[in-house]
């Protein structure tokens, strides 16, 4: 199988190849990117030894930057394994909360996708390609695959030609240059590779796509990334006379569902009218207040590096916190803005920026900068596809090793009736408590389930758990079982999980489950919660 081309964001886009990096760029700040991106094109994972081959860095090196990335909740290990940590996508969250198209058209996108029972997607232009900001999704067993973040070649989709109308000659001569470069696409990982080496008839026909499409105000993507999948584009445009395309909104379906014809006959009226709408939201929508920068990371930064020493990197730390500077109504910063924003200094928040415009992640206009969607090939494509019980999992397993006891995470049933288990971690000792994932419980018998229902109904019963925000059941399930629960709530403060531990009433008594288990308890939801609450800001993140 031929190699995979070094991706062109690795390299630099803003000043040329590697051999042209800025002398002021930052050198750990470049190399933890290039650890980041492998690990995204990994799918969220690889071990030590695989970053080390991926990246072609020495093992101290690839140590020395993962210890960084764990310090910062970016990543995680097991054993030695990397993960990346839902934390990360604070990165990714930044530039869509600076963007706005997704808080302001995603509501639209998701009623379309329900009035028409398909999928519908929002994507903007990344350079030659096009990436996905939003994705409301269809559950079937033939169902579209791609997640927020995911880069696409704009020649195998809908959204391609209409941005193409907007390519000067410069960025045509850049997407040729690309495909000459990687004619298979093996560097877009979003999209099955080609079968046959594209040649000039291929290219005239994308030029020929884009014409169509500025004549006709949409695109169609017949089966050209895969066979069975259709789409049809319309572009978002920007208020005001010049109306450059923002996004482009895209009904997506399956060659069993609908044919290319049938997308432009049936479902293309609704896509412009609902187009009309999210336009109407551009144009009526006032600017945001801007809202609170991150405060502390330079002092945060400073500290860690005095706690881990040479093992913690604080020029990547730094780096990465200047992407944090960006985001509700600060969408485009001056260099001042930023080192005020992040607390760093000027010439340290300078240097940052440069090394950011030469990976394409930022990019200058006069003396501001704004974050492009390349800062969503920060891990947030596998990230965006997390569940509640895989956030959860790393930090129970943390609590069950400070406890000495098994710790769950359950959600209420649809009737509202039962517990089910979604996650469990449980530990070593001769009598425990057997449970395992998906186990169904009665609700108003179990702490977890009393912490569930107190946020449902108005029960006097359930009034001590709202209150107190926990709930101890000592041996009313069963005969020398002791449980307490807490409850974990998602952005909106409506609880949506309970996470508990269960032991023997031998073990401990009610009082020392409050006093010693409690605060552990507590600790633990704040971190889930934490986590879950950076995953669901632009992502849908289901229990399990």
């Amino acid at each position: 199988m031929p190699a995979k081309p070094m991706p062109e964001t690795i390299t630099g886009t803003g000043t040329g190849t590697d051999g042209n990096v800025p002398a002021e760029a930052v050198a750990p700040l470049i190399r933890g990117i290039a650890v980041l991106r492998e690990l995204t094109e990994a799918n969220g994972t690889l071990s030590l030894s695989g970053l080390e081959r991926a990246t072609g860095l020495a093992r101290s090196t690839v140590d020395r930057i993962t210890a960084t990335l764990a310090r910062m909740g970016y990543v995680r290990f097991d054993g030695r394994d990397v993960h990346l940590s839902p934390r990360l996508m604070e990165l990714g969250n930044a530039y869509l909360s600076a963007l706005r198209l997704p808080a302001l058209l995603s509501p639209h996108a998701d009623a379309l996708a329900d009035e028409l029972d398909e999928s519908v997607s929002l994507a903007v232009t990344d350079q030659d390609g096009i990436r996905f900001i939003h994705q409301a999704t269809r559950r079937r067993a033939m169902s579209l695959s791609f997640r927020i973040g995911d880069l696409l070649p704009a020649e195998r989709t809908a959204p391609g030609p209409l941005f193409a109308t907007e390519w000067t000659a410069a960025d045509w001569q850049r997407w040729r240059d690309r495909r000459a470069a990687d004619p298979r696409d093996l560097s877009f990982t979003a999209v099955p590779p080609r079968t046959h080496r594209p040649d000039a008839r291929d290219d005239d026909a994308f030029v020929r796509r884009t014409e169509e499409a500025s004549a006709n105000g949409w695109s169609l993507d017949d089966q050209l990334i895969e066979p069975g999948l259709v789409a049809i584009s319309v572009p978002i445009r920007t208020p005001g006379a010049d109306g450059r395309i923002a996004s482009v909104a895209s009904v997506v379906s399956h060659t069993s569902r609908h044919t290319a014809h049938d997308l432009r006959t049936a479902l293309l009226p609704r896509l412009r009218s609902t187009v009309e709408a999210m336009e109407r939201e551009l144009r009526d929508t006032p600017p945001p207040e801007p809202g609170p920068p991150p405060a502390d990371l330079a002092l945060w930064t400073g500290a860690s590096k005095q706690q881990l020493g040479r093992e913690f990197i604080e020029s990547l730390a730094r780096g990465l916190t200047v992407l944090t500077a960006f985001g509700e109504g600060r969408e485009e910063l001056t260099l001042t803005e930023v080192a005020r924003a992040t607390g760093l200094a000027r010439a340290t928040a300078r240097r940052a920026l440069i090394t950011y415009e030469h990976l394409g992640l930022v990019a200058p206009a006069g003396r501001t900068f704004t974050p492009t969607p390349r800062v969503l090939s920060l891990g947030f494509p596998p990230l965006s596809r997390t569940n509640l019980s895989e956030i959860a999992q790393p930090h129970l397993a943390d609590l069950t090793s400070r406890i000495h006891e098994s710790t769950s995470l359950a959600v209420l049933s649809d009737s509202g009736k039962e517990i089910q288990f979604t996650a469990r971690v449980t530990t070593a000792r001769v009598m425990s408590v057997h449970i395992t994932v998906g186990t169904r419980l009665p609700a108003y018998a179990t702490a977890l389930g009393r912490v569930l229902l107190a946020d449902t109904r108005d029960d006097a019963a359930l009034a001590s758990v709202r209150s107190q925000g926990y709930a101890l059941v000592d041996e009313e399930l069963e005969e020398g079982l002791r449980s307490i629960a807490v409850p974990i709530r998602d952005r909106s403060g409506r609880v949506v999980a309970a996470l508990n531990t269960a032991l023997h009433a031998s073990r401990r008594t009610p009082g020392e489950c409050v006093t010693d288990l409690l605060p552990e308890l507590t600790v633990t939801a704040t971190r889930i919660q934490t986590d879950f609450h950076t995953a669901a800001r632009f992502t849908h993140v289901p229990p399990s």
